[in-house]
């Protein structure tokens, strides 16, 4: 039995001897072609085969020609007018996304370790300019950009900062209004139609990540998911206020870009951005409130300086909250009610008082469609109820089925 390797050696001994004569052939008809054009040159002379290094023919002039018009091809590629659907888009709204400065007021106390320190930036947004009117330029941005401000400043695209008056806001949807001077106001943004809007479509963010180092910084995504509900709550105790109808999108959306546009390729703002799911094992997950639902709010803000919503005048628990044995011993509720909102109080003089309503009253529904909670209650009540309306309650009382009817008014503060 042999190995690959001896065969491999044989094969490569008689490769060397066949690759010898074939060299030697090769040099020896080498020497006597050599020889031949030696003695043939005085006759090669005679014939006029003579080339001059100085001389410039068309065998010269081909090459520098194509040389030529290579470089002519390159030149005529101008690279910064390439004008893309994004580039247009970024154009038509840029300059009409501004950032938007929280000044607070530094202490001033005698006992404050810090020492009297005057007004401080205490943090940085964005905002979206919608409409110039009567000398001014309004912008929308989130509430929580301004939240606690004493001053709100506004940096534009040139750098140039003023002074922006608050014209009002609304916690619940995160959304306010500012006006400045308009007369560095260059651009003004459009709105576009949120509800038009196809997964996949793609998408720019423009907002001053970071804060204003990074001003008017522009990114791409898609439109990852429509109607998204996120549950919002504003009060930090652990329990929802409010459920947010949001855009979903991969475009980058971090710190400093709340407020900013989410905009189209027609270059319309669809959405304003308002947060991100801030998790290390996630990437990728922004939120912007749709334009549908902005446009009722700062509509309301404009003219009222508050979102107008109506009042029942109640205090609130989700009936899952309380526990199961005081379900039965002090809101005496059947044992097939699973769920609803307890009473815990009632405001003197409210719709709620003057409908008869009392502490530890469980609704379970409100114009005969049952509400499981205090956040479907909240939601049923300011989207489906104006101020001025009749509304019907269901509830139990010490175990009873009642109802009774209410005349809805403006929410207090």
């Amino acid at each position: 039995m042999g190995y690959y390797d001896d065969h491999v050696t044989q094969k490569r001994t008689r490769k060397e001897k066949s690759f010898g004569k074939v060299v030697f052939a090769a040099v020896t008809g080498g020497v006597v072609g050599a020889l031949g054009i030696v003695a043939m040159l005085p006759v090669l002379l005679d014939w006029g085969f003579y080339m001059d290094n100085n001389e410039t023919g068309a065998a010269e002039s081909t090459p520098m020609s194509v040389e030529t018009n290579s470089v002519v091809q390159t030149d005529q590629v101008e690279y910064e007018k390439i004008q893309t659907n994004i580039t247009n888009a970024v154009e038509n709204v840029s300059e009409a996304v501004v950032g938007v400065v929280n000044i607070q007021s530094g202490g001033n106390s005698l006992f404050d370790p810090r020492g009297g320190q005057g007004d401080q930036e205490a943090g940085t947004g964005s905002g979206v300019v919608y409409k110039k009117e009567n000398g001014k330029a309004y912008i929308v941005t989130n509430a929580h950009v301004i939240d606690g401000a004493s001053k709100v400043e506004v940096s534009l695209v040139d750098g140039t900062r003023v002074e922006a008056e608050v014209v009002g806001s609304d916690a619940l949807t995160d959304l306010a209004v500012l006006t400045v001077d308009d007369a560095n106001i260059k651009q003004v943004a459009t709105f576009g139609d949120s509800d038009a809007i196809t997964l996949g479509e793609p998408v720019i963010a423009i907002g001053n990540p970071l804060g204003l180092e990074f001003f008017g910084s522009v990114t791409q995504g898609i439109i990852s998911g429509k109607e998204r509900i996120i549950p919002v709550d504003i009060d930090q105790n652990g329990q929802p206020d409010w459920e947010a109808d949001v855009i979903q999108t991969d475009a980058a959306i971090n710190p400093g870009n709340s407020g900013g546009a989410l905009v189209n390729l027609r270059g319309e703002v669809i959405g304003i951005n308002s947060m991100k799911i801030a998790q290390s094992r996630v990437e990728g997950i922004g939120f912007a409130i749709p334009i549908r639902a902005v446009q009722p709010i700062i509509e309301d803000l404009e003219k009222h300086k508050e979102v107008q919503r109506p009042f029942m005048g109640v205090g609130l628990a989700s009936l899952s909250d309380v526990p199961l044995e005081a379900q039965r011993s002090t809101l005496k509720l059947p044992e097939e009610v699973k769920s609803g909102i307890v009473v815990t109080g009632v405001e003197p003089t409210s719709p709620a008082d003057k409908a008869g309503l009392k502490q530890y009253d469980v609704i379970v529904k409100l114009d005969d469609q049952e509400i499981k909670d205090a956040l479907g209650l909240r939601k049923f009540l300011y989207s489906q109820k104006n101020i001025g309306d009749t509304m019907k309650v269901t509830y139990y009382r010490d175990g009873k089925l009642e109802e009774t009817e209410m005349k809805l008014v403006k929410q207090m503060f």
